[in-house]
């Protein structure tokens, strides 16, 4: 424990730090003068870099798993990427939105609150375009969104949270759902103005065409998994259980699965000719002879040889040599 001081020495320290005669700033180790940061008390930041990082990488992978949905749905080349992650005040991506907008308002179960997805208009209408069949050019004039064009929009979005599933598995198994979207930026006030958010921006190429999602995770959103924001969280190794009971429930199952079991009397070759010429009471050679071992197919491997009898008067095939790999 650090000797504490007495309030004599503390006079005398604070006398000598009035008059000059001890400097604060050649009492500080280097450590310490490292340590002291500046804060801005109207901007606090709750997100540190190594979580937006995660953030990042996290989306990273949607952007991949979502470029491959659009690519294949629209039938035309599609590139999204990751630009940015940075921790900004809800005010501040409010106040950078224009009208008319796409503003996917989304329940982000089991997370207390939702996130809200943000889509370029030039891009939504592009892929309205391509989707009633058009070339993808969208339209040159800003305007408002029809009904059907909101509804499209809305079953598009709806499948692009499908994706968000596979890349947040790390984290927490999140059910994204849309609650509504919005077009008009003043009515997507989900949060105070003042509290602090993690933007992810992802730039989205389409044809001749460029445009912005953007997404907005709100601190009190994701606050409770935080300490999952981490490499060393997704690094920590996972404790190995013991799968002997479920090796002896997988064995169980297998033994009593149904597999096809065929014996094989014989094989032969006829013209069509011949074939088109078969009358009732023909009689077809096969390859084989009275008695010759049959051929016992399991599934589509040849397995055993056996050979023709009786058993509780049913026909039954008696094995009598097993077919190895090395026989093959």
């Amino acid at each position: 424990m650090a000797e504490v001081l007495s309030q004599n020495e503390i006079d005398n320290l604070l006398k000598a730090l009035n008059t000059g005669e001890l400097d604060m700033e050649e009492m500080q180790t280097d450590s310490q003068r490292q340590q002291i940061k500046d804060y801005d008390f109207s901007r606090p930041s709750k997100f540190a870099k190594e979580q937006l990082r995660t953030l990042e990488i996290i989306f990273e992978n949607y952007a991949r798993l979502l470029t491959t949905y659009l690519s294949g749905y629209l039938r035309t080349p599609i590139h999204i990427e990751v630009i940015n992650a940075e921790a900004v005040t809800y005010s501040e991506f409010t106040n950078s939105l224009n009208n008319p907008v796409i503003l996917g308002i989304v329940d982000f179960a089991p997370m207390k609150g939702s996130i809200i997805l943000e889509l370029s208009s030039n891009i939504g209408y592009s892929i309205i375009d391509r989707v009633l069949g058009g070339s993808g050019t969208g339209i040159d004039k800003i305007r408002e969104f029809s009904e059907i064009e909101r509804t499209l929009l809305e079953r598009m979005i709806g499948q692009w949270l499908g994706l968000m599933r596979e890349p947040w598995e790390n984290v927490a198994k999140i059910h994204p759902r849309l609650e509504k979207l919005e077009t008009n930026s003043q009515f997507a006030q989900i949060i105070s103005p003042n509290e602090m958010i993690a933007l992810l921006t992802l730039n989205i190429e389409f044809g001749d065409k460029e445009g912005l999602l953007n997404i907005c995770i709100p601190h009190i959103v994701i606050e409770p998994y935080m300490d999952r924001l981490n490499t060393k969280y997704w690094l920590t190794p996972i404790e190995h259980k013991d799968d002997t009971e479920y090796h002896l429930y997988l064995e169980t199952k297998l033994e009593t699965a149904k597999i096809p079991v065929q014996a094989i009397l014989g094989q032969t070759y006829i013209t069509v000719g011949e074939f088109l010429h078969l009358q009732q009471g023909d009689t077809i050679p096969l390859d084989s002879y009275f008695d010759s071992d049959l051929k016992i197919m399991v599934g589509d491997l040849f397995k055993f040889k056996g050979k023709p009898g009786i058993h509780k008067n049913k026909n039954a095939i008696q094995i009598t040599d097993i077919i190895r790999e090395e026989d093959y």
